[in-house]
């Protein structure tokens, strides 16, 4: 197949443990997911619809890379999440059904452009701008499902300049990962490639050019960058 401009690169993350890549379709990521993260905004969380936004698969940036700080922002806010990289996909799927479409895990960063996002509420406005932007998405190499898998109290915690400023439980999580994952396919039909970030806890704040990030998913997976 021939193009008439040059095709562009696809993105990847790299895979622990292998010279292998992969390959980012799409990426989901779901909000309000934790009750204190949704008590610090100011929000109320709709536990039988859970809400749902994405980012472009090109939006990834890969452990140890720096990170553009985004124009049009004087806010930029971290907000640490494990992420979900499946292998399989399908529509209206059962939650009981969704284990076998897991490749694997890692721990990202869902960086949001704070003050566009809080014009865009008071507006009744869509998020994008405040969350879809470029280099939002820093994510780690991904450990596929079966080198480990994380459990209900695995810990998730962020430390920028070397304080810890986000740390939970993973049983935390109002809607767990086949929960989300079914509720998505009922939304959107998921396939192998796609991202999923799975929420953030409380703690989120600002980033300033020149900070250093380290994210981790306890015994599964690191993420280390710096703001530039």
């Amino acid at each position: 197949m021939s193009y008439v401009i040059p095709a562009p690169a696809a993105p990847s993350l790299p895979v622990l443990g292998t010279d292998a890549r992969f390959p980012v379709r799409r990426i989901f990521c779901i909000g309000r997911n934790y009750a204190d993260h949704a008590r610090e905004m100011g929000v109320t969380v709709d536990r039988e619809q859970p809400m749902f936004f994405c980012k472009p698969a090109d939006a990834v940036v890969a452990d140890g890379a720096d990170v553009p700080y985004p124009s049009a922002t004087g806010d930029l806010h971290h907000e640490l999440e494990m992420v979900v990289a499946l292998a399989g996909g399908g529509r209206d799927l059962d939650a009981a059904a969704t284990a076998g479409l897991i490749f694997g895990y890692g721990v990202g960063l869902d960086l949001t452009r704070r003050d566009l996002q809080a014009q865009a509420k008071a507006k009744g406005h869509p998020w994008d701008v405040a969350k879809a932007f470029d280099h939002s998405a820093p994510v780690s190499a991904l450990r596929p499902a079966a080198q480990g898998q994380p459990g209900p109290q695995t810990r998730l915690s962020l430390a920028v300049n070397g304080q810890l400023r986000q740390d939970t439980r993973l049983d935390a999580m109002i809607h767990d990962v086949p929960a989300i994952l079914a509720a998505l396919s009922r939304l959107f039909e998921l396939k192998a490639g796609d991202l999923v970030f799975t929420g953030t806890p409380a703690g989120v704040a600002a980033l300033q050019r020149g900070d250093r990030f380290r994210a981790e998913l306890e015994g599964i997976a690191v993420l280390e960058g710096r703001i530039v």
